[in-house]
């Protein structure tokens, strides 16, 4: 998701001084603190509580502040956790706001309000987390949509260390104490009355460090590998589906469990049939003869040609349904239909017996035959 401007968030300019930052912050810190608002508007005040605090400690620190004016939230994104944002910034003068409480359960994961309205850093290490999801997106056929198909497809992902299975740590040895946050998974900072914690930058939070690394990982605990998977592709899917194959994403941090991986589908437009869901459309060509004394064509389906019969006076541009020949729904019994337009045809390289009769029946009819239109159709 986009993140908006800081500076939109603050409803300041860029050129807005520390004192206009530091009040539009506060104006807005009373405005949206979720104890100052009704139960049902509670949960948006959090939100949008969140975003206001992030943006006041990003532009009232001037060093994050010229990072982000410089790079925008890449350059914020890519040097601080969302943590130690808030390591340096200014929020001295604003007890009032803070004393009010509420304020634990909008940054829970960072502070932790105690007796007298003060803050206290919590103990909080990380464990395992899941690793993130991988999309790949797969070209196929229609026909390949029609019946079911099985694809191999070819990723590159990170995938747990087979040697230390995710441990990071060489065969036989162990992981130690972090001598940064003694084992917390967090670091403390103080400015004032106001205590904030981050996690460790050490240890990244897990309390422990990799003594000698795993040779093979470089103490990762995971690698970077290229694997084929065999995807099975049911009939009748279309464009925009999406098929999930369960732990083939990014490997986890900590043997953490994989995430997953979507493959999205796209179907290529066919030459002769169009596809509306899950009906198909065809042209189907038709002699003068048989549209006017009627008979039998020939018709492609994705199943294959089929018979289909023409009463007789059939006009151009007539359609006809061929029920359940259309495309299978995924996991269901329904079929769509196939619907064939008819084109009335003009034969091609007459005889002159042909043409002969053909006048004559135009004669007989009462149509005026314009000579050389005649002769310019039917060659």
């Amino acid at each position: 998701m986009t993140k908006r401007d800081y500076y939109e968030i603050l409803g300041v300019n860029k050129n807005a001084s520390a004192d206009e930052i530091k009040k539009a912050y506060r104006n807005l810190a009373l405005q949206f603190h979720p104890d100052r608002v009704s139960a049902d508007k509670k949960k948006e005040a959090e939100e949008r509580f969140k975003e206001i605090s992030e943006a006041y400690a990003i532009l009232s620190d001037t060093e994050k502040r010229k990072l982000y004016d410089q790079y925008g939230h890449a350059g914020i994104d890519n040097r601080y956790t969302s943590e130690d944002i808030f390591k340096n910034a200014d929020f001295s003068g604003f007890e009032d706001i803070f004393q009010q409480g509420g304020f634990s359960d909008v940054f829970g994961d960072i502070f932790d309000i105690f007796g007298g309205g003060g803050f206290r850093a919590r103990t909080r290490r990380s464990g395992p987390t899941r690793g993130s999801d991988l999309e790949y997106h797969l070209t196929i056929t229609l026909e390949e949509a029609y019946h079911g198909v099985e694809k191999t497809v070819e990723i590159y992902h990170t995938q747990t260390c087979s040697v230390c299975r995710g441990s990071g740590a060489k065969s036989g040895t162990s992981k130690k104490t972090c001598p940064t946050c003694k084992g917390a998974g967090v670091v403390r900072y103080s400015r004032g009355f106001f205590s904030m914690q981050q996690t460790c930058p050490k240890c990244g939070g897990s309390g422990e460090i990799v003594g000698t690394p795993c040779p093979e990982c470089s103490g990762r605990g995971k690698v970077k590998k290229q694997s084929k998977i065999t995807v099975k592709i049911p009939a009748g899917v279309d464009t925009g589906n999406t098929i999930r194959v369960k732990g083939k994403g990014e490997a986890g941090e900590k043997s953490g469990p994989s995430g997953d991986l979507y493959i999205v589908i796209r179907v290529l437009q066919h030459k002769i049939f169009h596809r509306e869901k899950d009906d198909i459309y065809v042209e189907a060509p038709v002699g003068i003869a048989t549209a006017a004394l009627g008979g039998e064509i020939t018709v492609p389906t994705l199943d294959g040609n089929v018979s289909m019969k023409i009463p007789s006076s059939t006009a151009s541009d007539k359609v006809f349904r061929l029920k359940g020949k259309g495309m299978p729904a995924v996991n269901s019994s329904h079929v769509g239909d196939e619907y064939a337009k008819v084109l009335i045809t003009p034969p091609e390289n007459l005889t002159t017996r042909q043409r002969e009769l053909l006048k004559e029946f135009a004669k007989i009819s009462g149509e005026k035959i314009d000579e050389g239109f005649f002769k310019k159709i039917f060659r």
